[in-house]
């Protein structure tokens, strides 16, 4: 078989179902898929993506899995390899030891103390490199990993529940679904894929949420919860203050309180008693409310590559009014709910959007529910 663009871009493909495996689950390093490919049969003699954890990378897993048969065959590979200089040896490195004969890259790494030296150490070891096969798809899954490079935030995704008016449903100390289980088992999905997850205090008061990922074996999976609390309306004793106990292994602190007091008042509140186990994080806005991007930048600053924004309607009112949302996923019931509602986004959701510099990109059915999926133009 000879190799061509077509089968590149197949192979391609390949890797990057593996990238996104390890979404959610490798901050603050980015989900790296890789395979190893024998051109001339087509077959696929290894796989490899990030590890939990951020390591092993995905180059060196796929590497392992390979052992000898590597020798004289291609990497696919969604980002470019680590280079630069450390105790451990790089997977460019271990990519030229194992005596790979081509690499297919889909982009460069952003982060400047690598962009461009792994393939340029490549080269240099006689391996041909190729580079911006499958670019576009591979920079939308490495996204977190490239806004915390350039522009100090993460990757911003928005999820929205509504009824068939486009009103969300209001809950009176315990959510209230207007959306199918299918609808709901995704956005438990989002959860896991995600490294943080954002709610507002009127969404704990009124749902009392855990927020944790209740799929079946993603349960380790329940990202880091952020409660976005301006004047400490929230309770020490609301279920999401302790959800985090059912994390195990936990890298950061499972709970980050942002508020606008200044940290006097946060010390002296109920909440101080938590401080141990959490984040407390005092950032004032000349409005008194939180500062949407100095928060963003803290959070990459720990770790936090992939965040989604679940709740409520002021928290997505105000991360798009910032502009500060990549992805917007809206999904919308067939019925209008006949309780306490609240309205969202009007009648055309793509007006809606518009206005905030977003495009629908696609929709399509999840269960009797709709799925609309907006993105930021210029993300």
């Amino acid at each position: 078989m000879t190799a061509g663009a077509d089968f590149d871009r197949r192979m391609m493909d390949v890797a990057l179902r593996m990238a996104r495996r390890g979404l959610g689950a490798t901050a603050p390093n980015p989900s790296v898929g890789a395979i190893i490919v024998d051109e001339a049969t087509g077959e696929i003699i290894a796989r490899g993506w990030t590890q939990p954890g951020g390591r092993p990378h995905a180059e060196k897993e796929a590497l392992r899995r390979a052992g000898p048969a590597a020798r004289g065959r291609t990497m696919y590979l969604t980002l470019e390899p680590c280079a630069h200089t450390g105790r451990n040896p790089t997977c460019a490195d271990a990519m030229t030891t194992a005596g790979l004969k081509r690499v297919v890259c889909a982009i460069p790494d952003p982060n400047p103390i690598i962009s461009g030296r792994g393939f340029e150490q490549l080269s240099d070891a006689g391996i041909l490199v190729e580079v911006g096969v499958g670019a576009e798809d591979a920079r939308w899954v490495t996204l977190g990993h490239i806004l915390c490079q350039t522009e100090k935030r993460p990757f911003v995704q928005v999820k929205m529940a509504l009824d068939a008016a486009h009103r969300v449903a209001l809950g009176d100390g315990a959510p209230v679904w207007v959306t199918s289980p299918e609808a709901r088992a995704y956005a438990h999905l989002l959860r896991a894929e995600a490294d943080a997850i954002l709610v507002g205090a009127g969404t704990v008061l009124a749902d009392d949420p855990e927020l944790t990922c209740r799929l079946p074996g993603l349960t380790k999976r329940s990202p880091r919860r952020v409660i976005m609390d301006s004047s400490l309306r929230t309770s020490a004793t609301n279920k999401i203050y302790s959800a985090h106990d059912t994390v195990p292994g936990a890298r950061y602190p499972q709970i980050w309180l942002a508020t606008a007091v200044d940290e006097a008042h946060v010390m002296a509140s109920p909440h101080a008693a938590n401080r141990a186990r959490m984040t407390l994080d005092a950032v004032p806005s000349a409005d008194g409310r939180v500062a949407l991007q100095p928060l963003l930048s803290r959070l990459a600053a720990n770790g936090v590559t992939r965040l989604l924004v679940e709740g409520g309607p002021t928290m997505w009112a105000a991360f798009l009014a910032a502009g500060l949302v990549d992805e917007a996923i809206v999904a919308v019931s067939p019925q209008r709910n006949t309780g306490s509602t609240r309205a969202v986004t009007g009648s055309d959701l793509d007006a809606h959007f518009a206005t905030h510099g977003m495009a629908r990109v696609a929709r399509r059915a999840i269960g009797p529910d709709t799925l609309h999926i907006f993105h930021r133009s210029n993300a």
